[in-house]
């Protein structure tokens, strides 16, 4: 080690060759503390989301996370009419939610976003306090159903097979509900991720949204209409000229759109829904179906959360909407007759 200690040692004089560039350190320390005043008190929102949604790619965040930011950050700007990250108060924030005309949750979830937003000014030094954290909306948390056995039968029952593109939307279905994968991995998903030998989805971290590789069991039918899919895939590829290995693909061969209100299955999945009048049938319900099912099978929480790809059990729990008296019933079984013990 001692040996290598010259390795890290610089034998030309660096601050010679600034010259006239150095100073003083108290002269220094001074310049730099009066500079980051000013970077502070003149930063632009503009600049700091620009900065920020850089940072944001870097750290290998959502696109349609990102997305959010500029949405809402610059609407809140346009509302405002503030201009400077320093000049962005508590009340500013409030007239910003009185202005939409939108339900309450709405206004949750965009202000989360500012929060978020703002939470990264405050980590790049740009504001000292966090005031907004005590800034809320409250809203009546509706229990989001999941998707049953039933309702996917029905619907499936509906489609015509015999049709690419409801062939395409029913193994859809069949796999977000019988895997519980995400429609954004969904429209990722390539054949090479799929292991028909042993029935298995082979999911790279790259594909999920917590970045972690995952195997996802599936059954014989399921296999089945994949290798129909697959095969017809192919054919609509040569037909277009078309190159690409995914198994979900529009009716020209392309890749489909991962933004929900761009994409062909999540807007198909909604018009069978109101044409059918299925209310369970859409991405977030069939991925409820899967998880509850699981949960009626005995599946333990942390399996299904680790299915679900979800960063913390908390999530999970919130996601299958445990009743108190399923909660209470739960804990009964496992008591048994060690009550009086």
């Amino acid at each position: 080690m001692t040996k290598r200690k010259g390795l890290f040692e610089v034998e030309v004089d660096v601050g010679g060759l600034l010259g006239g560039l150095t100073e003083t350190s108290s002269t220094a320390s001074k310049a730099k503390t009066k500079l980051h005043e000013v970077n502070n008190d003149s930063m632009l929102i503009s600049v700091a989301l620009e900065t920020i949604t850089r940072q944001m790619k870097v750290s290998g965040n959502r696109s349609r996370t990102i997305s959010d930011y500029v949405l809402h950050v610059e609407h809140f700007q346009s509302i405002t009419n503030v201009k400077y990250v320093a000049d962005i108060t508590a009340d500013a924030i409030y007239r910003w939610l009185d202005s939409m005309n939108v339900s309450n949750q709405t206004k949750l979830t965009r202000l989360k976003c500012l929060k978020a937003f703002l939470s990264r000014c405050f980590d790049n030094g740009w504001i000292q306090i966090k005031f907004w954290k005590t800034i809320n909306i409250k809203v009546d948390h509706m229990v989001k159903e999941g998707a049953t056995e039933r309702d996917v039968n029905v619907l499936l029952s509906l489609l015509d097979l015999s049709n690419f593109i409801q062939l395409r939307d029913a193994v859809a279905i069949l796999v977000m509900y019988k895997t519980g994968i995400r429609i954004s991995t969904l429209t990722q998903l390539e054949e090479r991720h799929i292991d028909f030998n042993n029935n298995v989805l082979n999911l790279e971290g790259s594909i999920m949204k917590n970045h972690q590789q995952i195997k996802l069991p599936f059954n014989d039918l399921l296999k089945q209409l994949l290798g129909v899919l697959i095969k017809q895939n192919a054919v609509i590829r040569k037909g277009y000229g078309k190159k690409n290995s995914l198994v979900f693909i529009t009716k020209y061969g392309d890749v489909i759109s991962t933004s929900p209100t761009h994409n062909n299955i999540q807007k198909r999945l909604n018009k069978y829904s109101k044409m059918y009048g299925l209310k369970n049938i859409n991405p977030h319900a069939l991925r409820r179906g899967f998880a509850k099912t699981l949960l009626d099978k005995g599946a333990n929480i942390a399996v299904i959360s680790k299915a679900l790809g979800h960063s913390d059990l908390s999530v999970t729990t919130k996601y299958l909407h445990f009743d108190v008296d399923e909660v209470a019933n739960n804990l009964r079984s496992y008591l048994g007759d060690n009550e009086n013990d």
